[in-house]
């Protein structure tokens, strides 16, 4: 922990603060890539995600309160900012939330950055007909392994409605997996 507070010492000092941001930059980039890819999908909507999540990190950095992980604050800030970004353009193209995010696994199978096969193509399906937060939980733990303590503060919410949530989560992929 005291590593952690010398480390914000360094992003809120105007003379230490864009090498400590670049070391920070190299920490994170790759794990806010794939929580932000897990939630729009596409990889081209998350590289934007992404910047738009280190570019918010970055000014608002000085308002960091320290009663959360950096990690969690940073991770809260990316889950927001793909909320928005998919409400935005479901908005846009006029859909619902759930139709936008059938229309992006419909585009998953294109996207040349999608490495996955079948398999995943079908959970990536049963995943997008979830509710929004089991999507979320289901997500940070299933993938990325977050454990419920951290995804309490990164969500703002209790240890056991994230067991419960991901719970229920698991049991409707799988009776979506085996349906067909």
């Amino acid at each position: 922990m005291d590593h952690e507070q010398d480390f914000i010492k360094k992003l809120t000092n105007p003379t230490t603060k864009e090498l400590a941001f670049k070391e920070l930059l190299n920490l994170y980039k790759e794990r806010l890539y794939w929580h932000i890819r897990h939630i729009v999908k596409s990889h081209d909507d998350a590289d934007d995600v992404l910047q738009n999540t280190f570019i918010k990190v970055h000014k608002n950095i000085h308002k960091f309160k320290g009663d959360s992980k950096l990690y969690s604050w940073m991770y809260r800030i990316a889950t927001n900012e793909s909320l928005t970004h998919l409400n935005k353009n479901a908005k846009r193209a006029n859909f619902s939330s759930e139709e936008h995010q059938q229309q992006a696994i419909t585009n998953l199978k294109a996207d040349v950055y999608f490495e996955g096969d079948d398999i995943q193509l079908k959970l990536q399906q049963a995943i997008a007909t979830l509710p929004e937060k089991q999507q979320l939980v289901f997500n940070m733990r299933y993938f990325e392994e977050i454990k419920y303590k951290d995804m309490s503060e990164i969500l703002e919410t209790s240890e056991g409605s994230l067991k419960a949530s991901y719970h229920i989560a698991v049991k409707k992929i799988e009776a979506h997996l085996t349906q067909d």
